[in-house]
């Protein structure tokens, strides 16, 4: 990797940014903002808030909290907002480090500032944002990030204990600052936690850390029937006719959607086609129970929905809920007359429109147990 001023590439071809940006200079704030289309991004944020994540402890957030860091929403701009501390930035600042005496003035090489985060939903992680979005000449010289997997609830003291061992994903590398900095991630284990390291200070907007739910096959036994596309459980969406106004993967986050954007709605089709979206269950399932919800979507809910099951990647799809009329504001409840099993589910919605959430209640089969135990194994759990 060869670092300039403007950014270069790294052995995985992901862009690098080095150097402080250009100050502000009025305008639109992310004009000269850098970022790259990042390959990883299709997978879940593993660090999403609404999954549950959380940033437990920093060693320091003297000019801006800890929390901003994990904020779904893109980090923002008000060059005129100023407070008792100095200019409030919307992400995660620490104060200037400084060295030992006057002699000794500035920090050594391994002074550094830590913020410990709770992922989500635990999982194999494929790539880490570290977004440095309006930290033009305060951003850290350096990040690292490492990760842990530890059962149950810790607290900070415990996971920075001893006992916690801690693998190094990102190595020190520089980073540039109001730029999304994207890192690679090869390491095929299942993790809680994650440990981000600025090197020596400064500030970072938000972290993102994308990769697959890897879920307890224990916690899912003991639920017994549960939500077998949820992403908190394992599930995903593989693909998708279109994402125009708002992202798929929102159809099977947590609680009830909140506002309209917060479902998955299409452009208007002006075909005689249909949209759709296709699920990977958390594994091979028996599906008992669906609802689909359109909650905030009023005048622009889907018309109808289908859903169709298959099992296996090459498995024929089979149709287990008809073309069924769907009503604006609604959370729709069917219950099936018999199990559909597999281990994908299509919804079709005619014409367009959106829907805002997606629930499968259902049970593992004795293969699909069988298989995710074994995963779960093979990923240290």
């Amino acid at each position: 990797m060869t670092d300039t001023a403007t950014g270069s590439t790294d052995s995985t071809g992901i862009p690098r940014f080095t150097g402080a940006a250009a100050p502000y200079g009025g305008g639109d704030p992310y004009a000269d903002y850098r970022t790259a289309d990042f390959p990883f991004t299709g997978f879940a944020d593993l660090a999403d808030r609404r999954l549950g994540a959380g940033v437990v402890a920093a060693n320091d957030e003297f000019f801006a909290e800890r929390e901003n860091l994990l904020t779904p929403r893109p980090a923002e701009f008000d060059p005129e907002h100023f407070g008792h501390k100095g200019k409030v930035m919307d992400g995660w600042e620490t104060r200037r480090r400084r060295g030992a005496s006057a002699d000794r003035p500035h920090p050594t090489a391994d002074d550094h500032d830590w913020a410990l985060v709770r992922l989500g939903a635990p999982g194999v992680i494929r790539g880490i944002v570290v977004d440095t979005a309006h930290f033009r000449g305060n951003h850290p010289q350096a990040v690292s990030v490492e990760a842990a997997s530890v059962p149950g609830s810790p607290s900070p003291e415990e996971l920075l204990g001893p006992g916690t061992e801690w693998t190094t994903l990102v190595p020190r590398t520089a980073v540039g600052g109001h730029a999304a900095n994207g890192f690679a991630v090869d390491a095929e284990r299942r993790f809680t936690h994650l440990r981000l390291n600025q090197h020596p200070d400064g500030g970072v907007a938000r972290l993102r850390v994308y990769g697959e739910v890897a879920p307890d096959p224990t916690w899912l036994d003991a639920l017994g029937t549960f939500d077998l596309v949820a992403l908190e459980n394992g599930g995903g969406v593989e693909d998708v006719s279109d994402r125009f106004y708002s992202p798929p993967a929102h159809t099977i986050q947590p609680g009830r959607s909140r506002k309209m954007d917060d479902g998955w709605e299409t452009r208007r089709r002006r075909d005689r086609g249909n949209d759709w979206i296709r699920y990977r269950l958390v594994e091979q399932a028996e599906i008992r129970a669906v609802e689909i919800d359109t909650a905030y979507l009023k005048g622009n809910s889907a018309g109808w929905a289908a859903l169709s099951v298959r099992d296996g990647e090459d498995g024929a799809w089979t149709e287990f809920l008809p073309r069924t009329r769907l009503q604006p504001d609604t959370n729709h409840r069917f219950v099936l007359p018999a199990p559909a099993v597999g281990t994908h589910v299509r919804i079709d919605v005619y014409p367009d429109g959106g829907i805002s959430r997606l629930r499968l209640f259902g049970h593992l089969t004795e293969e699909g147990t069988k298989r995710l135990t074994s995963r779960h194994q093979e990923l240290g759990g």
